[in-house]
């Protein structure tokens, strides 16, 4: 019998305890920790491959793998039972990690690392994401991988009651749903790498206090990782960092520092910085026949990075010219397309987007399919960055993680601005098309979202505006910068994302490339993107102020009741009679949801309302007295059948037709015929007896 050497370390959270357990599962990987929340579990196995010299990045693949025998499912296709490609959810989940996990590895780690979180169980209280994120960091701390953890990450909640709120450390799915805040954080026992958040319209102070909250309760859950390593830590690797190459960067600045100087300052087209770049590649490599050009181009980014901090530290000025905090020139513009529901460009710079919005029926809403169980999706945003974006050409196809991240942050940022499906009943999709990119298309997409959706006609409640903040440091002194392009992204210590309404934050998503933030550069940057948010949507009202007071022509009319339970049946009818009826009688498209709701879509609005017309007529109760338009669908010996309404008739017998004795009543009536009558008894059966109105046309 198999005897294993098990390790276990346990932390409270809150009222549920944390448990790693060490050496029973996964033997061959480098490192592997199984985790319990409750009765949440993942698997989180770390495996070291070869060392790569061939690349100069650090190879890290970190995979959030969701099974659906996690929740006790089974796929619900009827082909296909295995579980396909990662779901967007898994894919963020990934993401959500990896960008806690990776500031803290030393920059010349070249070796292969990979990470692989199995979700094995779901309990439908405990977060599994949070608890894959604590097993990650417990798994590297433990392994020999050189790595500057432990981390913790902790969600944390806010619920408003009474005007007032409370925070929730680590809240279950049910206590969630009544949040008005959706805080992740990422942190050491001083700094703080990594944040996610959405919020309704939370104040800065409220998620500042929140992000605190979150540092204090992760010291306890990195003193557990700590004492695990204690007992079952492997020796960590000895790694060398990279040291640029003095004297080849000191032949740089004596024979080319114009032109490397223009690299930064001037506003050069993407042709001509690889003709500069070349130039100096070739006039130090004639200096000094002996290097190599990857060595030497190599080295010239260490040059750029040197000269563009020192002069942002030293003059408080950007390469660029602009202040530390002034935003690049500002454009947005509406209805650019003419036959899509709703259509806007926003423009910061040189970065522009051009965002989409389409409308559709409540039938089209996403389903996704989970451990977690199944849920629907009416507002989706998607978001495209094509190679074309920063002049370069590439592989058009799957959209990539960072497209998919990109997205749903800004699908975040406006999910609280949104109508409910009572007041909208449609479901929304926003596509933006990167056009352009020189830093944060993303907060860009937000805003060119906002506009699309008011131009579409969505009544949201707000308009949503989204900045970046960067950073350089050295020591204890750093400066913000607002706005960040593209080579303040590259060759900065951070992206800090904030998007918002001038009420509050909407989201926030925070990566660093330095070992963590301080609480004051937190609570600074949170000032600086508050001030430069409300500028933008300053330039955002003064295109569109509200949304439209009507939908595009082109986009569907849609309407939704809820007819009361006992009617379904009859709209829907023997067989879905009715209902196919209706929609040939229409021309519209009827669905009855699973809760009872009726949907009607048309792209004629006359012909949405005479459904409803129809459907109200045939579920109302029919009262004595009552007249009605209607049609012979039946003759009989003694008399005709009307329909009054879709599904809904009665019999005018021949003595109420008002001619006295009629001998052949097929003379007198055909299928077909139009006829007014009135109600003159409704028995206790539901059956309806007509008198007929209208005056008999044919002899």
């Amino acid at each position: 019998m198999i005897k294993h050497k098990i390790t276990e370390e346990s932390v409270q959270l809150r009222d549920t305890l944390l448990t790693f357990q060490v050496g029973k599962l996964a033997p061959y990987a480098t490192s592997a920790v199984f985790a319990r929340l409750g009765e949440t579990s993942v698997l989180v196995t770390v495996t070291v491959g070869e060392k790569r010299d061939d690349l100069d990045y650090f190879p890290l693949s970190v995979s959030y793998v969701e099974k659906l025998y996690a929740g006790g499912k089974i796929k619900g296709s009827r082909w296909v039972k295995r579980e396909g490609k990662p779901s967007d959810d898994a894919i963020l989940r990934a993401r959500l990690i990896d960008r806690s996990i990776r500031p803290l590895f030393p920059k010349s780690y070249k070796r292969d690392v990979q990470i692989v979180i199995t979700l094995l169980s779901f309990d439908g209280v405990n977060s599994p994401e949070i608890l894959a994120g604590i097993a990650t960091s417990a798994a590297l701390h433990i392994s020999p991988i050189p790595w500057d953890g432990p981390i913790s990450m902790m969600r944390i909640g806010y619920v408003k009651s009474n005007g007032e709120g409370n925070y929730i450390v680590s809240p279950t799915e049910d206590e969630q749903r009544f949040s008005s805040l959706d805080l992740v954080v990422s942190s050491t026992k001083d700094k703080v790498v990594m944040i996610e958040t959405g919020a309704e319209e939370i104040s800065k102070d409220i998620i500042y206090e929140g992000i605190l909250l979150a540092k204090s309760e992760n010291k306890k859950v990195i003193e557990a990782i700590e004492n695990l390593r204690e007992k079952v830590g492997a020796p960590k690797e000895k790694v060398v960092e990279e040291e640029a190459d003095a004297k080849v960067m000191n032949l740089i600045k004596k024979h080319c520092l114009t032109d490397a100087k223009s690299l930064l300052f001037d506003n050069l087209s993407k042709e001509e910085k690889r003709n500069v770049r070349k130039k100096i590649i070739d006039l130090v490599a004639d200096a000094d026949n002996s290097l190599d050009q990857k060595v030497i181009d190599k080295n010239l980014e260490y040059v750029l990075k040197e000269m563009l901090r020192k002069y942002v530290l030293d003059n408080k000025k950007r390469v660029d010219g602009r202040k530390i905090d002034e935003i690049r020139e500002l454009y947005a513009e509406v209805s650019v397309l003419s036959r899509t529901h709703g259509s806007a460009i926003f423009q910061r710079g040189n970065t522009q987007v051009l965002s989409i919005a389409t409308l559709g029926s409540p039938d089209l809403e996403q389903l996704i399919e989970s451990p977690e169980g199944e849920e629907v999706k009416r507002y989706i945003h998607h978001y495209y960055m094509p190679p074309y974006s920063v002049g370069e050409t590439g592989r058009i196809g799957y959209p990539s993680r960072r497209e998919i991240g990109h997205g749903a942050l800004a699908e975040k940022a406006l999910i609280p601005v949104l109508p409910s499906s009572e007041e909208f009943p449609y479901t929304i999709r926003v596509v933006s098309e990167v056009l352009a990119s020189n830093g944060s298309t993303s907060m860009a997409s937000t805003c060119g979202s906002t506009l699309s959706l008011m131009d579409a006609g969505v009544p949201i409640k707000d308009i949503v505006a989204g900045i970046s903040v960067g950073m350089i440091s050295r020591k204890d002194e750093y400066v913000l910068l607002t706005d960040i392009m593209g080579v303040e992204d590259f060759y900065g210590d951070m992206d800090f994302k904030v998007a918002g309404t001038k009420s509050g934050i909407t989201a926030i998503q925070l990566d660093v490339k330095v070992h963590g933030l301080t609480d004051q550069m937190i609570k600074d940057t949170l000032n600086r993107a508050r001030e430069a948010r409300l500028k933008i949507l300053d330039l955002m009202s003064s295109v569109i102020n509200k949304p439209r007071f009507e939908v595009s022509k082109f986009a569907p009319k849609v309407v939704v009741f809820k007819p009361p339970q006992d009617k379904i049946g009859e709209i829907i009818g023997p067989g879905g009679k009715n209902i196919r009826n209706l929609i040939a009688i229409t021309g519209t498209d009827i669905s009855v949801s699973d809760d009872g709701k009726v949907s009607i879509t048309g792209n004629d609005k006359s012909k949405v309302d005479k459904a409803v017309e129809l459907i109200k007529g045939m579920i109302k109760n029919v009262e004595v007295g009552e007249i009605f338009d209607g049609k012979v669908t039946k003759v009989l010996p003694f008399g005709i059948v009307v329909e009054i309404a879709p599904g809904k008739d009665g019999l005018v017998h021949v003595s109420k037709m008002g001619k006295g004795f009629i001998k052949d009543v097929e003379k007198l009536f055909k299928i077909g015929d139009d006829v007014k009558v009135k109600v003159i008894q409704v028995d206790p059966q539901g059956r309806t007896s007509l008198q007929l109105l209208s005056e008999i046309k044919r002899a």
